[in-house]
């Protein structure tokens, strides 16, 4: 066994050994509004119910590691007192990962991971009209736990309305562990799925997605793909060339077959086998092929 004093570690080395150790984590789906109306929409899986009487939940959204600089969710919270908390299913989570990219002042999360905002009912902040349970919440206090990169601030709020998808209801009325599906983080690009186990999602930290809203339509309305068919297309950082399309069909007898039959559902459907693959670049190169 090895020992280790956290004071020896770099902030990154310890978060990856806390964040690998301490999971699988809830997510909250945090959709804020800053002062001017603008909406925000951000992951935290340092998050988790602390009280049902009051409804108490808590969440941190935490300095940033490399730069020690603090998230629109906090500055929102701290402006407005107001958050709703989405809970994320495995439907949304190519989305929800998609919406963490740190995309440009004035760049709407939601627009970008291509999710739903509907009004909520005593906050401001948007709900995500794709999560099964949407809690909107007053800030009740806001605890900073340190000044350097890493440290958390834990956003402790009280839940004042709850959203809850009839879909994932037993006959009971009771949320249904297997109808809703949840998921959680792990370290790294690790998730676990409550109905499956395991699974990746590429974290989009380094990267600056095109975002769900670049995607051609004819692309977001196939019947083929779902939500997160579109959040994996859409954290690609460049679409391939025309001439790499072109070197891939000539290099590719069965996308050519595909092109020569007519048949966009067909055509849609070998680009999904690239995504489930998690070959996106190539999927796109189905989809943008050309008879």
């Amino acid at each position: 066994m090895i020992t280790i004093d956290p004071k020896e570690l770099t902030p990154a080395k310890l978060q990856a050994y806390l964040q690998s150790a301490i999971a699988p984590r809830p997510i909250a789906f945090a959709s804020t509004m800053d002062k001017n109306g603008k909406p925000n929409l951000s992951p935290f899986s340092f998050f988790n119910i602390f009280s049902s009487n009051p409804p108490i939940l808590v969440f941190s959204p935490a300095r940033r590691v490399r730069d020690n600089s603090i998230k629109h969710t906090l500055i929102n919270c701290e402006a407005t007192r107001e958050v709703v908390i989405n809970v994320v299913n495995y439907d949304i989570v190519q989305q929800m990962s998609l919406s963490s990219t740190e995309y440009g002042d004035g760049v709407s999360e939601f627009l970008k991971a291509g999710l739903t905002p509907i009004p909520s009912h005593f906050v401001k902040p948007f709900r995500v009209a794709e999560s099964p349970v949407q809690l909107e919440c007053k800030v009740n206090d806001i605890i900073a736990l340190g000044t350097e990169g890493g440290a958390g601030n834990m956003i402790i709020c009280e839940v004042v309305k709850i959203h809850i998808h009839e879909a994932v209801l037993d006959e009971n009325g009771t949320i249904d562990p297997v109808k809703i599906d949840l998921v959680s983080r792990l370290g790294g690009n690790w998730y676990s799925r409550s109905n499956a186990g395991l699974f990746e999602v590429e974290k989009p930290l380094s990267t600056l997605g095109i975002g769900v809203d670049a995607i051609p339509e004819f692309v977001k309305k196939s019947i083929v793909f779902n939500g997160n068919d579109l959040g994996k297309l859409g954290n690609v950082e460049a679409l391939p060339t025309e001439e790499e399309i072109t070197i891939f069909v000539k290099q590719n007898f069965e996308v050519k077959g595909v092109l020569s039959a007519d048949d966009e559902v067909k055509k849609h459907q070998l680009a999904k086998e690239y995504i489930d693959k998690n070959e996106v670049l190539t999927a796109w190169k189905v989809l943008l092929a050309k008879q």
